[in-house]
């Protein structure tokens, strides 16, 4: 299934008004996530068949932003997730560099990011130690509760 034929079935399942659709192949398990603002795809290779790119890819349609997350070796990272709604910050000021880059080390306790909620600057402390491998939110983006921010290489 190329990408093509899932961003058809993305809008299909839109406009259709479920809520939740799960799709599986002989070679793809696909999980469509709909939402009044934002609908989630995730697309993961099924056991023992031929492994599927990393790159989330990311298109926009109507309006709505559509993620496509494609499994492969990425089950072996931690993830740093989102504990509140609200606006995703890498940078505590603007004039300041960022919290943390690809590559930098990490413990328990650092801060990673700001999220702003309700006017008020909330400091997201990490949960896991280890090397920031891949920031998955755009700064100064929306994110959602539990939504994935870092993935985190624990070795």
């Amino acid at each position: 299934m190329d990408i093509k034929e899932i961003q058809n079935l993305i809008k299909f399942v839109a406009k259709s008004g479920a809520s939740e659709v799960k799709l599986e192949m002989e070679d793809i398990k696909i999980t469509i996530k709909t939402g009044t603002e934002t609908t989630i795809v995730q697309a993961a290779p099924m056991v023992g068949a031929p492994q599927a790119a990393a790159a989330p890819v990311t298109s926009h349609s109507d309006g709505e932003t559509v993620t496509v997350i494609k499994a492969d070796d990425d089950s072996k990272y931690l993830i740093v997730k989102s504990p509140i709604i609200g606006t995703f910050y890498r940078k505590p000021s603007p004039d300041k560099s960022n919290f943390v880059e690809v590559g930098s080390e990490i413990n328990v306790g650092d801060t990673v990011c700001v999220i702003e909620a309700m006017k008020l600057f909330n400091e997201i402390e990490s949960e896991v130690s280890g090397k920031i491998v891949k920031v998955l939110v755009d700064d100064s983006s929306p994110v959602e509760y539990d939504q994935p921010l870092f993935l985190v290489d624990p070795s």
